[in-house]
């Protein structure tokens, strides 16, 4: 029987970890405390004070693009100092004061444990010039995320790749690359899929059936890839099935490819809200955060595991072109 992959989208979900802002701030401890969480906490302040961006950050002396770093969770060179003029241009009471402070005590805290520890720069850092530039946000998402639910209409998920695939579609992308490069992104797709040996990580793949046709590379390694995608059903915290051509009208003839990314709670009562990252042409793509758009794509995950093969008759039709391929 096929494990169940639903989705109801929105803030009441089940499980979900979306509320209401105050009864967060309540259960606020001081645990753990990620700049994205602090971020999102930050902004709601604001929009709750009816604070431009541009006024906030002119109080402070920065731009509205670093006080928007800031909300987004990206490292920004904010002092405490400004910090506190902000919290006092926003009208906050003294315990949201309070609070708003010992939890950026606590993101200074683990930035400069991770910064001791060589983990601040992340494992893409050395990769820099084998990706697109929007490519580390997305790789901070996926490092941070416990549970990643895709849905894919061409190619295999990265996450899923063989090396001999994945060299199938960077000669797609970039026949003149060179072999050292090649190599290289090589190296950086193996140390995404280190993730998938976390066993508090779970990757849910919907997959379009046309990726088992297309052909990006040799028929042995798309047959070898195929093979690869059925052992890794075996895994624990791995679910892929099939959306067969059979299937009919259904939400994902009209959706593109995209990527949704859940989070765990913090100890500290922050919420990081899950965040879906549609794929574009051109090697660009669009996050969403806003808790409509999330739900939409949660009702489309819904509606796509309605009408996808279980996971039994996943893995067989991909064995079953794995046969052909081999042919």
């Amino acid at each position: 029987m096929a494990r169940p992959l639903k989705y109801a989208g929105g803030p009441n979900w089940p499980g979900s970890k979306c509320g209401n802002r105050n009864s967060e701030a309540k259960e606020m401890t001081g645990s753990t405390v990620s700049r994205r969480a602090f971020g999102k906490f930050l902004r709601q302040i604001r929009l709750d004070a009816g604070k431009a961006a541009l006024a906030a950050g002119l109080r402070i002396e920065v731009s509205k693009q670093t006080l928007l770093r800031l909300e987004d969770g990206i490292p920004t060179k904010i002092a405490t100092s400004q910090l506190r003029d902000l919290l006092e241009f926003y009208g906050v009471g003294p315990q949201v004061e309070a609070e708003a402070l010992n939890l950026w005590e606590e993101v200074r805290e683990q930035a400069k444990a991770q910064q001791q520890q060589g983990k601040s720069k992340g494992f893409w850092r050395p990769y820099s010039d084998q990706y697109e530039a929007h490519f580390p946000h997305y790789l901070r998402l996926e490092s941070a995320a416990d549970r990643v639910v895709t849905h894919q209409l061409v190619l295999v998920p990265g996450l899923l790749q063989t090396p001999d695939y994945r060299r199938g579609v960077i000669h797609i992308e970039e026949p003149e690359i060179s072999a050292v490069d090649l190599e290289r992104r090589i190296e950086l797709t193996a140390r995404r899929q280190q993730r998938l040996d976390d066993p508090g990580f779970r990757l849910d793949a919907l997959l379009s059936e046309a990726i088992l046709r297309h052909r990006p590379a040799a028929g042995a390694v798309v047959a070898e890839q195929l093979r690869s995608l059925a052992e890794a059903t075996e895994r624990p915290n791995v679910t892929i099935r099939v959306i067969p051509f059979e299937a009919g009208p259904h939400p994902g003839l009209t959706t593109q490819s995209f990527t949704l990314l859940e989070f765990p709670r913090l100890d500290s009562g922050l919420v990081e809200p899950p965040v879906v990252y549609v794929e574009g042409g051109n090697s660009v793509g669009v996050y969403h955060e806003r808790v409509d758009i999330v739900a939409k794509y949660g009702r489309t995950i819904s509606a796509l595991a309605a009408v996808a093969l279980s996971e039994e008759g996943t893995r067989d039709l991909m064995l079953h072109c794995a046969k052909e391929f081999e042919a």
